[in-house]
């Protein structure tokens, strides 16, 4: 559709030349480079009530009925201060007053072992936002240049790379949506201007103060310094992580074309990444993980993936572990889990006693992922000659299973289907009685295969597992 493109990658710094004025006009203009059209859109914005969003709340609902598109706006209460509720109550009151729906999301931060405040909050919030979306509902922050100024300096005390040094993109893919940010350009003195402009008010969080956190240190410390000596150090900064997300994408193209050689269904291919530099390597590693939305290794793990890792024995299996995510190592497969699929116990998951497939097509197996039935008029499995009622239990040992030329032991199936030794111990076996049916996706006993030629009654096993193309 002409008019709904997004902004290319590289077309950042076109999009971050800083306003004269911030006003409705600017931020139509704005808006229309990033998305396109506004009309028929449907837009989110996550509204804190402080200044910016205060601001960017304003200006859209001013655009609202002439560009013909739909504005809410939703509120995390993050639960972290005294008056978290009553800021809340005022965001609610001021986007009423602009005639805007907002709704309150009360969150619980849970913070992770090493992980910020700051960090778990800000998860916390995105899961929110993220879980209250509607279809094709684009989302809105407000961050504006300084914002922008201080994820670079951060990201520099960080020894961040390319990545971490572009800082924030105006809009950039997130889960089912698209996060835009058309204030970057826009510094926060306008902002507070274009709103006393309007008599508007806004709310101040006094945790903004608190220079025990990161950012604020900077805004209150740091950037104060700097700006005495360079006034226009906030946009030149801007204008370096703009050029830095040039060369962003450049490598993350470069990335793709190397991984289309090493690509094998979830994992990546060892003995294709080896042949590759080392700084190609770890270019390529970095996409495949961003691909995943696993969180990215430090500097000292990521040399350890790309070197130790990759040149280990095939059978030596090693893993590398940090926050979030683990990378394990299968012969001559490379596979990524998230923090949550790493702890894979030594028994598999939930055992399931009694499934009626009929009425329960899935069931959940806990860490070992879940299981179905999925009727398919080119499955494997015979449906009238299934039990209707099914039981699913895990390896105990010795088990042997019935094949067209005698029996064989599942250890020789589960290797042959190379899984790795890590997985196997999860592997779901589909029972009646004590004759195995099924084992997951893998392997159908004959007795309740379907027969050639028919195409009715039909349907096959899906198991769903993180380690498991």
């Amino acid at each position: 559709m002409s008019g709904r493109r997004p902004a290319r990658p590289d077309a950042a710094s076109e999009l971050l030349s800083p306003p004269k004025r911030f006003d409705s006009a600017w931020l139509r203009g704005q808006l229309r480079s990033l998305i396109g059209t506004l009309r028929a859109r449907s837009l989110c914005l996550a509204y804190s009530g402080g200044l910016d969003s205060c601001a960017l709340l304003c200006a859209l609902a001013s655009l609202r009925k002439r560009e013909g598109f739909v504005l809410r706006a939703l509120h995390v209460n993050h639960q972290l201060q005294p008056l978290a509720a009553r800021w809340a109550r005022q965001a609610q009151s001021n986007a009423r007053r602009l005639r805007v729906p907002c709704e309150i999301l009360t969150v619980r931060v849970n913070r992770g072992r090493g992980e910020s405040l700051e960090a778990a909050a800000r998860t916390a919030r995105y899961q929110a936002l993220l879980s209250r979306l509607k279809p094709d509902e684009l989302l809105l922050t407000a961050h504006h240049q300084e914002d922008q100024f201080e994820t670079v300096l951060l990201a520099l005390m960080r020894g961040s790379g390319v990545r971490g040094l572009s800082a924030m993109n105006p809009v950039i893919p997130l889960a089912h949506t698209r996060l835009l940010r058309p204030l970057l350009p826009v510094a926060r003195a306008q902002l507070e201007r274009y709103l006393k402009r309007r008599a508007v008010g806004w709310s101040e969080d006094p945790s903004n103060t608190d220079e025990r956190f990161d950012r604020n240190y900077l805004r209150h410390v740091v950037v104060p310094l700097l700006r005495a000596r360079w006034p226009a150090a906030a946009a030149t900064a801007a204008r370096s992580a703009a050029h830095l997300s040039q060369t962003r994408a450049m490598l993350e193209r470069l990335g793709l074309a190397h991984l289309k050689n090493a690509r094998d269904g979830q994992a990546l291919r060892v003995s294709v990444l080896r042949r590759l530099p080392q700084a190609e390597r770890i270019n390529a590693l970095r996409v495949w993980l961003a691909e995943r939305a696993l969180p990215m290794p430090d500097y000292d793990r990521m040399r350890e993936i790309a070197g130790p890792m990759l040149s280990a024995r095939p059978d030596a299996m090693p893993a590398v572990s940090w926050q979030g995510a683990q990378l394990r190592r299968h012969a001559d497969r490379l596979l990524a889990y998230r923090a949550r699929e790493t702890h894979l116990p030594a028994a598999a998951g939930i055992e399931v006693e009694r499934w009626s497939w009929r009425t329960q097509p899935w069931v959940s197996l806990g860490s070992a992922g879940s299981l179905g039935l999925v009727r398919d008029r080119h499955g494997d499995v015979r449906l009238a000659a299934l039990p209707s009622v099914l039981s699913v239990r895990y390896r105990r040992g010795g088990e042997r299973l019935a094949g067209t030329q005698g029996r064989f032991a599942l250890k020789d199936l589960l290797q042959r289907k190379g899984l790795a030794p890590w997985v196997r111990e999860q592997v779901p076996l589909v029972m009646h009685d004590r004759t195995v049916v099924a084992v997951a996706d893998l392997w159908l006993c004959p007795q309740f295969a379907a027969h050639s030629g028919s195409s009715s009654g039909r349907a096959r096993f899906r198991w769903r597992h993180p380690g498991v193309d």
